[in-house]
This record gives C-alpha cells, structure tokens and sequence, in this order.
C-alpha cells in the first residue's frame, strides 16, 4: 500500500488546468453520436480550461465500441476504456475516476438525462473553492410514476439508516476537485456506492439544483432486479442499522413467544381444553421462523461482502485503453491487455 504522503503527491504543473469528464457507456450505440456533439457544444464554451473526456465500454454487446473508437481518431480529447465484460455502472464510473488526470473531475451519463451544459455551472461552484457539486433532480421527466416513486423512497430510506448523510434525489451527476478524486482512488472496496462514497470523504460539497431531461433514446439500464441491488449496496455499504433492526426483531419475536408460553401455561393450569390455542402457537411459530430468516439473510448480506473483499480480485478487467499514453493511465485497479495509442 502506498505511503499516505504518495497518494496526494502533487502533479507535474500545468499550464492549463484540465477538466476530465468520464461517461460510462453499455449499449449506447443509438445516443453516443448526440452525446459527443453535446459535450462539443459544451466544450466550445469553456475556454480557459484544457478536456479530456473518458469513455468507459462497459462491455457493450452492440456498436458502440466501434463507435467510440472512431471518435477517439478524430478527436485526441477523446479516450476510451474496454471493460473485457460488463461489471456494473458504479465500476465503470471508478475505471473512469482512476483514469482521470484532471484537476477537477466531471461524472455525467451517456443517456443525456444529465445536459452537459449544466457542467459551466458546476465549474463556476468549483472556483468558488467547492470541492464537490453535485446535481440534485428537481424533476424526472420520461419516467414512470413506479420508479419515480420508488427512488424517492429510496433516498429517505437511505437517508434514514446511513449513518452519513447521503443528499436526497441526488445520482452521480457531479463535478469533484482533485483531493477528493485521490482520496476516492484509495477506497478499495468492491460494493462500490459512488455518490455515497462521496459523501463520506466530506470536504466542501454544495447542491445544484437542475431539471433533469427525458432520455434521448434507447431504454434504462436498471431494470427492478439492478435497481433492488443497487439499493441494497447503497444501504449495507453505509449502515450497520439493518443488523441493528434484526436485534430488535429478535427481542420482538421473544416477546411474542413469551406470551405464547404464558397463555399455554393458563390454558394447562386453568382450564381442561388444551387444544385451543393451536392457531395462536402457529402464529408464534411462524412469526418467529420468519424473524429468524430475515435475519440470517441480513447477516449472510454482510458475510458475502466480506467473502468478496477478501478474494482480493481486480476491481474491473480493461480489455483495451485507447488514446492513453503507452503505459495508460497512472493507476488502474485492472491488468491491461492492450494500451492502443492514436
């Protein structure tokens, strides 16, 4: 493990300060082309600041490989990272971070539900010394009244058992400074929570308030199954909470079973009808199963994160880096199979 003096060892001065935007991207081949004329527009417009812009394949099964890599031809701001399969949104953002040299660092979507020109706002919090800005939906436009209703609960729920505060109606959409990208890059765990994570590094972190846009094309990429696993990660990463929830179930679950055992008794004692009372002993019996069996999952939830953390395997698989120097980016939690340079 690197010593704590390396891991914020400064940079080689710059000129220029640079601006890096990662987009992580699985099957965007019917939105890509849009994505990269709307950072264009956006990048016409900054111009007191050098871009990179880091395209995470988080192995794409359509065009939109092949796609970025002609982009990357054409345009030396462009780079791209190959996932050698599909690990998930919340590792490719990190291969994205870890790549990044910027000195403030920019996560937006390829969807173009986060507009890209929101970014010159975000930059103009930065200099105000914010180290953190991130974007918070004042609407949802496009999406069902299910999911919206099922995220906003999910941020109340999240906000209530973390035990750091996690701003609510808040995705990945946001601006960070350098110390705090370097300080991500030493997190090593696998059950990866960026936003939550972000909040835990503290430093200073301001809302931006934006109205969200409907998605450009294609379909989301987290059906229910992703969005249930997702929620689960972001509520085990950050909370202890639920292991205390099932303490208190369990002395729940006695409680009733001690009042089981009072009325069999009285019904032993004082009365000649032992039967009665059998659909109560069912009810006791079954509630108290089911408390045992919430538990047990709860606790196997966190024994099988600590089974995968000490595995100890790489993070993410890179397949290719495409418009990186020789030896690609400075850190990479990845052995790399191939660095393509222009």
């Amino acid at each position: 493990m690197a010593e704590p003096s390396s891991i914020f060892a400064a940079a080689p001065p710059r000129e220029r300060q640079l601006l890096s935007i990662v987009v992580p991207c699985f099957n965007e081949e019917e939105v890509i082309g849009e994505t990269v004329r709307r950072l264009n527009e956006f990048a016409s417009e900054v111009h007191d600041l050098d871009l990179e812009i880091i395209l995470v394949d988080d192995g794409s099964r359509d065009a939109t490989r092949g796609l970025i890599r002609e982009i990357c031809r054409v345009d030396e701001r462009y780079k791209l990272i190959c996932f050698a399969r599909n690990f998930g949104h919340q590792v490719a953002v990190t291969a994205g971070i870890d790549a990044a040299a910027g000195d403030a660092v920019v996560l937006i979507d390829a969807d173009l539900q986060d507009p890209p020109e929101v970014i010159l706002q975000m930059i103009g919090k930065w200099r105000e010394g914010f180290d953190v800005v991130y974007g918070t939906r004042m609407d949802r436009p496009g999406e069902s009244l299910f999911k919206i209703a099922t995220a906003r609960a999910f941020y109340r729920v999240l906000g209530r058992l973390s035990d750091v505060p996690i701003p609510l109606d808040t995705g990945d959409f946001r601006l960070m400074s350098r110390a705090v990208v370097e300080t991500l890059k030493a997190m090593p765990e696998r059950d990866r929570f960026v936003r939550g994570m972000v909040s835990w590094v503290g430093f200073r972190q301001t809302a931006l308030p934006y109205r969200r846009a409907a998605r450009f094309a294609g379909t989301s990429k987290y059906p229910l199954r992703k969005m249930v696993r997702f929620a689960t990660d972001g509520i085990l990463s950050f909370s202890t909470k639920p292991l205390q929830l099932s303490i208190g179930m369990g002395l729940l679950s006695a409680f009733v079973a001690l009042l089981g055992i009072v009325y069999a008794l009285a019904l032993r004692l004082f009365t000649d009808i032992w039967v009665e009372g059998w659909t109560a002993l069912m009810i006791g019996v079954l509630f108290i199963g089911g408390v045992q069996l919430i538990c047990t999952g709860i606790l196997g939830e966190y024994i099988g994160r600590i089974y995968n953390e000490i595995k100890r395997r790489p993070l993410y698989v890179v397949q290719e880096y495409v418009g990186f120097d020789r030896n690609g980016p400075s850190l990479s939690r990845s052995p790399v199979v191939q660095c393509r340079e222009r």
